[in-house]
């Protein structure tokens, strides 16, 4: 893996370090860490557009489907 350097200011530095620290991460897994999460909540804001945007009688189509698929899948 190469490696790269990035200019922050060095508050931000040491609030990111000290981040990592907190959770037993090299400072590189918390960088990689906060991109996923980011990323992750990229996709759900994409999500709960396209729910938003789905027409109201395939929206009723789905529930009529997921409450005849939960109770099959509890027994």
């Amino acid at each position: 893996m190469s490696s790269t350097t990035i200019k922050v200011s060095r508050d931000l530095r040491d609030r990111l370090k000290q981040q990592a620290a907190d959770e037993n991460r090299t400072l590189g897994e918390h960088l990689d860490f906060l991109a996923s999460l980011a990323d992750r909540r990229r996709r759900f804001a994409t999500l709960r557009k396209e729910i938003d945007a789905t027409p109201s009688h395939l929206m009723e189509s789905y529930h009529e489907e997921t409450e005849w698929w939960e109770p099959a899948q509890d027994g």
